[in-house]
């Protein structure tokens, strides 16, 4: 690929990743305006790269892959650019001249973005873990390290059992993703993972008090509302 992009001038590299967690890194690091990216990729695949990517910094993306005709269609469906393997230079020039026209396209670049998000809307996989942000690095949290997600300052926090890591997510469209037992929305700002709860405790006006089993014993209270969910949810 990097002998194949030389023949444009125009074209800096600007860094290169082996996995999906470096990718989303190098991608953080430079901003780049392009992206090549292909869909099998160790630590995450190309879909999940882009699902954690803040949508005001997503690049515009050719996917650059030997993935399955069910993938291509998708692609072809919303007019995203992809490079099939083995990349002929026809294909690649063709996919550069239409990324440099977008980036010259406040409208169409935007446009673009939106076909994005479709496609990985109905490509990603189901949620086996997700991504954590410090000290400007990320990192990858498996679903049952994650005692809890709470919103702080605005961005949802998530906290392990003796750490805590900043992440790109809106709580709204996380919930839905996480497997529920054992996570479970207990306000409008947090989220517990049931299975990290040491004691439920019986609070004022039939709510819970949930103290958790990490290093600080946290307590959260389950609001008045999600108490009754909680309640049947014992239940069963």
């Amino acid at each position: 690929m990097r002998k194949l992009l030389s023949a444009y001038p125009e074209v800096e590299i600007v860094g290169e990743a082996q996995d999906g967690l470096e990718a989303l890194n190098r991608i953080t690091e430079t901003g780049p305006d392009l992206l090549l990216l292909d869909v099998q990729m160790p630590a995450q695949n190309g879909f999940e790269v882009l699902d954690s990517i803040p949508v005001n910094r997503m690049p515009l993306v050719i996917f650059a892959t030997a993935y399955d005709e069910y993938a291509l269609a998708a692609f072809a469906a919303n007019a995203i650019g992809y490079l099939l393997k083995p990349i002929k230079r026809e294909r690649l020039q063709l996919a550069i001249e239409r990324a440099s026209k977008l980036l010259n396209n406040e409208t169409g670049f935007s446009d673009e973005r939106e076909k994005l998000r479709e496609v990985v809307k109905h490509m990603v996989p189901p949620l086996r873990q997700i991504v954590g942000r410090r000290r400007d690095r990320f990192v990858l949290l498996g679903l049952d390290r994650i005692f809890y997600l709470r919103i702080e300052s605005g961005l949802l926090r998530a906290r392990t059992a003796t750490e805590s890591y900043w992440t790109d997510y809106h709580i709204n469209d996380l919930e839905p993703r996480l497997p529920s037992p054992p996570f479970y929305r207990v306000d409008r700002s947090a989220i517990v993972n049931l299975d990290h709860v040491r004691e439920i405790v019986p609070f004022p006006k039939s709510t819970y008090l949930l103290i958790l089993d990490d290093s600080e014993g946290t307590e959260i209270r389950v609001s008045e509302r999600r108490s009754k969910q909680l309640r049947e949810l014992l239940r069963t």
